[in-house]
């Protein structure tokens, strides 16, 4: 079960980090205080189900980042070509997590699991949401 906390940790860091960049997008750029709350409610929903599913404890046992054989394969991550790029991929790296938390989720606690499957299609309407305002952004780089 250690390498699945492993895996349940990395993408409950992974959605997170994807969850408050978006919302800093729609924050700061956007200036749409509802999108905004929007990506901060989600981001409290995963806490919630962290704090009582996941125990910090768990996790942190088994994290191994120093280690992890899929850090340094970042290449493309360092490549973003505007503001709409970078809102873009960490909305996909938010789908992607949620979706493997809910996989794995599965094994243990069905609940945890609804959660996420539920967050995960709560993401794909801020997703059409957000889609027409962040089109419209000029590309800054």
């Amino acid at each position: 079960m250690l390498n699945i906390h492993r895996i349940i940790d990395a993408n409950l860091n992974r959605v997170k980090e994807g969850l408050r960049v978006c919302e800093e997008i729609t924050r700061f750029i956007l200036d749409d205080r509802q999108l905004t709350a929007l990506f901060k409610l989600y981001r409290h929903e995963i806490d919630a189900i962290l704090r009582k599913v996941y125990p910090a404890a768990k996790l942190l046992s088994g994290r191994r980042s120093a280690g992890d054989v899929g850090r340094l394969n970042s290449r493309s991550e360092l490549k973003r070509s505007g503001l709409k790029d970078v809102f873009w991929a960490n909305i996909q790296r938010v789908k992607e997590s949620l979706r493997v938390l809910e996989e794995f989720s599965k094994l243990k606690n069905r609940g945890a699991a609804l959660r996420f499957k539920q967050l995960r299609y709560k993401v794909y309407e801020i997703e059409k949401k957000s889609f027409k305002k962040i089109s419209a952004l000029p590309d800054i780089r």
